[in-house]
């Protein structure tokens, strides 16, 4: 919990609050970002089971928030969501439905939900941005549930396909999410809306070779094959093309969507499509920070998942023309350090 001077207005609670964006905002609110209206308290699976309806009532019960940073879920890479797509539809499905009810049910302000570009279809056209999401939602007042139904059956192109079906159990729940947002406000005036960040990367990320996400996997790999002298091996082609947010920027991007973002519907939080790079020029990247000088291999049987996703950040750039991000290079070398200096309490 945050330290509070003069009078607070909004208590904020942060599920997921010591995971990878997690730390991020507390690092930015410790660092001076934080107002003195704002109680900022940060919780995660050691204050309550979020897939149990009853703790998490409790939860926001005992520290009565008025906004809410809902970041909770089980979250992996490629490979562990392919091994357990059931598991990540059936957890998220809970800890969402019972965060979003719990902040209804108490009265929460706002909340700010965090989802995925996996909730697109894999067969679009790109780049994927907000209209694919958007349905007509009034501002004035809430609608009845008729019209609601109506609405989502109409145009939402979220809906128009399915997912990379190498992770459609996590995909399908967090396209909930926004389904359940424009429910509470269509239905109980609620103000709950979304974010959707592309690949987050940076300090307390999971760095699991097998189960975390393709960079900290690679920023592990070069690690331990620089411990070696070993080649790198890369799994897949390194073709497919992502866009790399750093954590501390989507922290402060975060804090202006709970301060001044008003709309229901959901936000990308991106670098822009020229930023786009591939998992080799990642892997390349991290080579150069952290001064590994062996060979990289790609192991081409293993599969190289969704080729691309490129979002577009139009939007966000409408609201915050002049927000500048951390160039990809620099923020892989803080990263780097960042593990070299923490490795041995890292998430491994």
């Amino acid at each position: 919990m945050t330290e509070v001077v003069g009078t607070v207005t909004k208590r904020i609670l942060v599920t997921g609050g010591t995971g990878l964006v997690g730390r991020a905002i507390e690092k930015v609110v410790a660092d001076g970002e934080g107002r003195p209206d704002e109680e900022w308290i940060f919780v995660s699976s050691r204050d309550a089971d979020l897939t149990n309806a009853a703790e998490t009532k409790a939860l926001f019960e005992q520290h009565k928030p008025t906004h809410v940073i809902h970041l909770a879920a089980m979250v992996g890479g490629l490979f562990k969501n392919i091994r357990y797509n059931l598991d990540f539809w059936r957890r998220n499905i809970h800890i969402n439905d019972n965060v979003l009810h719990s902040a209804y049910e108490t009265g929460v302000q706002k909340v700010v939900s965090c989802l995925s570009t996996c909730i697109f279809p894999d067969k679009t056209t790109y780049p994927i941005d907000e209209s694919m999401v958007s349905i007509s939602i009034p501002t004035h007042s809430p609608r009845n549930v008729p019209a609601l139904l109506n609405s989502l059956l109409s145009c939402p192109q979220i809906h128009n396909g399915p997912p990379h079906s190498s992770n459609f159990g996590y995909s399908y729940a967090k396209r909930m999410i926004d389904i359940q947002n424009r429910g509470y406000f269509e239905q109980h005036g609620c103000r709950f809306t979304a974010v959707i960040p592309t690949n987050v990367f940076g300090p307390h990320d999971n760095f699991n070779i097998e189960d975390g996400h393709v960079l900290p996997g690679l920023i592990h790999k070069v690690y331990l094959a620089k411990q070696a002298g070993s080649p790198l091996t890369i799994w897949g082609t390194g073709k497919p093309r992502r866009q790399f947010i750093y954590s501390l920027d989507l922290a402060r991007l975060f804090l202006w969507v709970l301060r001044e973002y008003d709309e229901v519907e959901p936000i990308i939080l991106s670098v822009g499509e020229e930023d786009e790079v591939s998992i080799r020029e990642a892997a390349e990247a991290i080579v150069e920070a952290m001064d590994f000088r062996g060979e990289l291999v790609f192991d081409t049987t293993k599969a190289d998942g969704q080729f691309k996703k490129t979002a577009s950040n139009a939007k966000l750039r409408r609201y915050l023309p002049s927000f500048q991000f951390t160039p990809f290079r620099q923020a892989v070398k803080e990263t780097c350090a960042w593990f070299n200096t923490n490795y041995a309490d890292a998430r491994k």
